[in-house]
């Protein structure tokens, strides 16, 4: 089994960052993690979690009082869901902080 395991900073004050970890076996993932965290009153909080625990492929939103929304993936393949994951954190974690400051603004 090969490990896929790294931080990725989102942005250039270092304070969003994408962390990710997979397990492939032939090429193939079968299990994975991707999370958005950003550095909000002096702690990194995850914000957004893509993964495979509970046997299936996934995305949590987490909410600043420890609440989360579970919402299923639906693709062929592991492989595209990962691909997936990392795709959309890169390209709207700036969405999800917003929404997760307005949140703590409450």
């Amino acid at each position: 089994m090969n490990e896929i395991d790294f931080v990725y900073p989102l942005s250039s004050e270092l304070e969003d960052r994408l962390r990710v970890k997979a397990n492939k076996i032939r090429g193939r993932i079968v299990s994975f993690v991707v999370q958005y965290e950003a550095f909000i009153q002096g702690q990194w909080r995850p914000i957004v979690r893509y993964d495979t625990a509970h046997r299936f492929a996934h995305r949590d939103v987490l909410h600043p009082d420890g609440s989360s929304d579970k919402q299923p993936l639906d693709f062929p393949s592991l492989s595209l869901a990962f691909t997936f994951a990392i795709q959309d954190l890169k390209s709207l974690w700036q969405w999800y902080r917003y929404g997760y400051e307005k949140e703590m603004e409450k």
